[in-house]
């Protein structure tokens, strides 16, 4: 098909939407389809830039659209619409509501992506009139705790056919012959011994206090922190200088392309988000969450210690992953200490994961999107 995607994410950026937009759409062309991606911008990037930045192998056109900020959402939704019926498409996927309603008024069969509740004066009523149009459509949702709170929120029991839940994804590609732990430190230039890692932002609720705590109560464990923004990153690092922390590792943020090698080094990889966790336009998906990271430390073979959230136990279950309070200090040093500790069960939570996250790969999670459509 030729299928038109219209996302609100600027691209390049850091922000794991931005990431989750050019992820799934790569996904979409890498399955066969001519794929188009509209966002907001002013400025061109060319496909080696984005190429390295996002980690990606199969090239499909990414076009730039001026917006009026004074008009929000409004004014790139219905210039996306606009510039995508020019290239005359079998489909438009769009994770912008405004966008969704625009292509239906317009008869294009669409497909609504959403990661979080609709909100908002004008949200809900925009929402019910995108299920009021006659026009073939699908809403998509990260997580089925989202889909239900949806469908509870909006009274959309008769909708449910026209609703899918499909959670995020990774590309199991990148993550092949990946070296042992204590090859990737040395070719990376990392402190040697056991290592506990972490990769995303530093927003609040992903635990970055925890860890730095778990960092004092820990000095002859290493913690390595990969991402988080520059001034996020500085602020740590002052932290970590101020309380004589040896142990606290901050390259920053790293290229999507060399995160495996990242995650690689670690010999646990942690999740320990807090019982309210911040995106980079605030509220809390703690509820509602599919981190992309889950999937990328499952693919990386290596065992995962989680906050106990409901929404992780879609994928992740005592099989897959260790699991603690979120915030609880002390089970988070027992359990890091425990794997230490347990060589073989480190690895068998890791061969497990990673042979459970084969059926996450961004290439299922497209064609799931899309059957029967």
């Amino acid at each position: 098909m030729k299928i038109v995607c219209i996302a609100a994410s600027f691209v390049p950026s850091n922000t794991a939407n931005s990431i989750q937009v050019v992820k799934a759409a790569h996904a979409l062309a890498e399955i066969g389809h001519e794929v188009t991606l509209l966002v907001p911008g002013d400025k061109a990037v060319s496909w080696a830039d984005l190429k390295s930045h996002y980690g990606l192998r199969q090239p499909f056109k990414i076009r730039w659209i001026h917006e009026n900020q004074a008009f929000r959402r409004y004014d790139f939704a219905f210039k996306a619409v606009q510039a995508g019926r020019r290239l005359d498409p079998d489909l438009i996927y769009t994770w912008v509501l405004q966008a969704a309603l625009f292509s239906l008024w317009r008869g294009f069969p669409t497909i609504l992506e959403l990661h979080d509740r609709v909100t908002g004066r004008l949200g809900p009523l925009l929402f019910r009139q995108f299920w009021q149009s006659k026009t073939k459509k699908r809403l998509l949702t990260n997580t089925k705790a989202l889909k239900e709170r949806l469908i509870s929120d909006f009274d959309l029991e008769s909708h449910q056919g026209e609703m899918l839940a499909a959670p995020n994804g990774v590309e199991l590609e990148r993550y092949e012959d990946l070296p042992e732990p204590e090859d990737a430190r040395n070719q990376l230039g990392l402190a040697e011994g056991f290592t506990a890692g972490y990769t995303g932002h530093f927003y609040a609720g992903r635990g970055m206090q925890l860890m730095f705590d778990l960092a004092k109560a820990l000095p002859d464990i290493n913690f390595l922190w990969v991402g988080g923004q520059p001034e996020d990153v500085t602020l740590w690092g002052n932290l970590a200088k101020s309380a004589g922390l040896a142990n606290l590792y901050l390259p920053g943020f790293v290229d999507n392309a060399k995160l495996p090698m990242y995650q690689a080094a670690a010999d646990v990889l942690l999740m320990p988000y807090g019982q309210k966790i911040e995106g980079s336009g605030g509220g809390n998906s703690a509820e509602i969450a599919s981190p992309m990271k889950m999937f990328e430390y499952m693919a990386a073979g290596r065992a995962i210690i989680s906050s106990d959230l409901p929404v992780i136990h879609e994928v992740l279950d005592p099989t897959l992953a260790a699991f603690c309070p979120p915030e609880k200090l002390v089970s988070w040093k027992e359990a890091i200490i425990d794997l230490k500790k347990d060589a073989a069960k480190r690895k068998e939570l890791g061969r497990a994961a990673r042979f459970y996250v084969q059926d996450f790969t961004w290439k299922k999670r497209a064609m799931k999107a899309l059957d029967s459509f």
